[in-house]
């Protein structure tokens, strides 16, 4: 286990989306505030110059299509682990052609793509929280157990359904050995639209977990199904509690995480990460209609060809 955590982080490459200027008016939200289209635009461009130039990953920039307003929030078209693509089935009916530009993106970095074709299921990247040694699932108003199983079988987790919360590893041979991998458990979320709405992965075995009733029963729920025992950090506001966390060979741990602008006390508490390279990065008028830091990029770490 200690080799899968090794790798934990270490990204090469990033998927990215223009923002359209149909996002303003016509994106989905839990939320009925009025978004700054330019502000967002420019609060994209420094997210993504930060992956590209301070981060120093390929990015690769997608263009908008104002006819998808959501398209901008990548994560939830694909989940990415190692060299495959799961192509996702969005929650919202609205959202799925999002998957046809990211599936011609990772088909030209040479990922083995797997489509979720079921029509009984839906998954949303957003729901996924992969911790370098499992996988934890968001059932929310976009995921259901469908998709969740999908997942499993995906990345190779031998299971079947063994009740609320919980996917259960067969004891064959191929299934134990999977299990050295990844398994997955299914976290109910009750509040806020996808699991990493109020969580994400802040280093390796550090969960960054919001300070809410439903942010920290979700983290309760991932500590019972879990095998492992997570480290958490936790902040005051849920929204702030998405980061994305990198292990790059240049500049070591870094996290991208929330402004003090934003969230003065949440990221005050970020600054005890002190083996952390801290990079905040603004996303009020994203936040407006739930995107979140995560919410605007997939990560992949591709390994350069011998």
């Amino acid at each position: 286990m200690a080799g899968v955590m090794t790798g934990f982080g270490n990204f090469t490459h990033a998927v990215v989306r223009a923002i359209p200027s149909s996002l303003a008016k016509e994106a989905l939200g839990m939320n009925v505030l009025d978004v700054d289209l330019v502000k967002a635009q420019r609060e994209h461009e420094v997210y993504v110059g930060v992956l590209k130039h301070k981060l120093g990953l390929q990015v690769i920039e997608l263009p908008a299509d104002e006819s998808l307003p959501d398209c901008v929030f990548v994560e939830d078209a694909a989940v990415v682990c190692g060299d495959t693509a799961l192509i996702t089935r969005p929650g919202a009916e609205s959202r799925r052609k999002e998957t046809e530009a990211m599936r011609r993106a990772l088909k030209e970095l040479d990922l083995n793509i797997v489509e979720m074709s079921d029509e009984n299921a839906t998954l949303d990247g957003g729901d996924v929280l992969f911790t370098g040694r499992e996988f934890f699932v968001g059932l929310s108003k976009r995921t259901n157990q469908k998709g969740a199983e999908i997942l499993a079988d995906v990345f190779k987790c031998f299971c079947s359904v063994g009740g609320p919360g919980l996917i259960v590893i067969g004891s064959s041979e191929p299934a134990q050995k999977a299990l050295k991998d990844y398994a997955v458990s299914t976290v109910p979320v009750t509040d806020g639209l996808h699991l990493k709405s109020f969580c994400s992965m802040g280093g390796p075995g550090l969960i960054v977990i919001g300070s809410s009733e439903p942010a920290q029963k979700a983290l309760k729920i991932m500590q019972q199904m879990s095998d492992h025992r997570y480290n958490k950090l936790t902040v005051p506001d849920d929204i702030a509690a998405n980061t994305i966390y990198m292990n790059l060979p240049s500049k070591g741990h870094v996290l991208l995480h929330c402004t003090p602008e934003e969230f003065p006390e949440s990221a005050k508490v970020f600054e005890k990460l002190k083996d952390h390279m801290l990079i905040p990065v603004s996303n009020m008028e994203k936040v407006k209609v739930d995107g979140a830091l995560t919410c605007c990029s997939v990560l992949i770490n591709k390994k350069a060809k011998v």
